[in-house]
This record gives structure tokens, sequence and C-alpha cells, in this order.
């Protein structure tokens, strides 16, 4: 039978972290320095230690969805329900914006009319906007595959993917696209993922670099 710990709210938080770097112990999984507190706060999120070796990030991944952060990156969503887990708060502090075009009007329009999905054309509005864009895709495969297409068709490219949709139909496929590409990347490889967990990736980012700035490197 379960234990109850008795925690005050600001404990809880810490207490969880501390639970997952104890079972990854356990389990003998060492997860790299720089990716270590992106994939614990995806276990977090999700309670599912599978992402632990499923989790794929691209050379220097962190580093590059950081200095693109930096330099004032937006961030677009999939999903109003993955736009509104991310603080934009702490996004904002670095300049960035955090967008989710799903539910514009004209997107929906153009969709019906050329016979495509709301996300691939909200892709297409995206690539529009005259900054650094970080894709989190935490639902919609059609979105990684339309992103793909624009950045084989066309010069253009996106700064960063969070690949992480979940699902059964065309899943597993769109990710491996983006993994067959130069595009600075974090992708779940499998059926896993969701708009939490892409959030959950955005914040894990944003929060790291708000304790850097803070002077505290914990």
């Amino acid at each position: 039978m379960s234990t109850i710990e008795y925690l005050q709210p600001g404990e809880i938080e810490k207490r969880s972290f501390e639970i997952i770097s104890e079972e990854l112990l356990q389990r003998g999984i060492r997860l790299p320095a720089e990716e270590e507190m992106v994939t614990k706060r995806v276990i977090h999120t999700s309670a599912d230690f599978d992402y632990a070796e499923t989790m794929h990030f691209s050379e220097r991944a962190v580093a590059v969805m950081e200095e693109l952060i930096e330099k004032g990156a937006d961030i677009v969503t999939d999903t109003n329900m993955a736009l509104a887990g991310i603080n934009k708060k702490a996004l904002a502090q670095f300049g960035g914006e955090a967008h989710c075009f799903m539910a514009d009007e004209n997107v929906a329009l153009m969709a019906k009319q050329r016979n495509m999905t709301r996300a691939a054309v909200s892709m297409e509005k995206a690539a529009a906007i005259e900054k650094p864009v970080i894709f989190a895709i935490g639902n919609a495969p059609t979105a990684l595959i339309k992103l793909y297409e624009m950045a084989e068709q066309s010069d253009w490219k996106p700064a960063f993917i969070i690949g992480v949709p979940v699902g059964f139909v065309n899943v597993e496929a769109a990710k491996e696209l983006i993994l067959k590409t130069d595009i600075p990347h974090i992708i779940n490889i499998g059926r896993k993922g969701g708009s939490n967990v892409a959030a959950a990736i955005c914040n894990a980012v944003l929060y790291q670099m708000q304790r850097a700035s803070e002077g505290d490197t914990k």
C-alpha cells in the first residue's frame, strides 16, 4: 500500500522530480546532462518512464533551442491546449510570443477549400512569421508532414521542431521524416506524445533559462 506524503504545495514538484531521479537510477538509466531536465519534465507531465528511452535530440538540441529563445524566437503550436500549457510570461522575458492558428477563420476556410487539415494550413501561415520560429507539434502528424514538405520544396525551413504528436495514423512516419532532415529537433520516437508533452518540453527549456539568468544552476 502506498504511503501518503504530506507536503506543502511548493514542495510537491520538487519531490516529484526527486522520485523521478530515484526511479531512473533504479532502472539503470543515466540521461545525458544536456537533455536531462527536458526528459524529466516530460516524465513528470506524463508519469511515463518510456520517454527516458524514446526521446531523440538532434546535436546540441537544447542549446540550439536556448539560443533561439534568447534571440526572441516565437513558438507556434498545433493545438490551443499546447498553447495554454506554455509559460508565455517566461517566453516573453526573452522577447518571444506563442501562437496557435488552428482556430483562425481563414485557416479553416483555406483548409476546406484545399481539402487539407487545418494543422497543415496553419503551418503555412506560421511560415510567414518574420522571425525564427520553434514549432511545438503535439497532436497533428499532418503538421510535421507539411513542415517537412515546405523545407524540402523551398528555401524556407523551421528554426526548430518539437515533434511529439500522439496517435496511430501517420504519427510514426511523420516523425521519421523530420529525423531524416538536418532541422534541429526534439522528437519522441513511436506513438506517444501529446500537447501536454510539447508544452512540457518548451517549459523545461524556458525554466532552465530562467534559473540560469537568476544565477541558480541547480
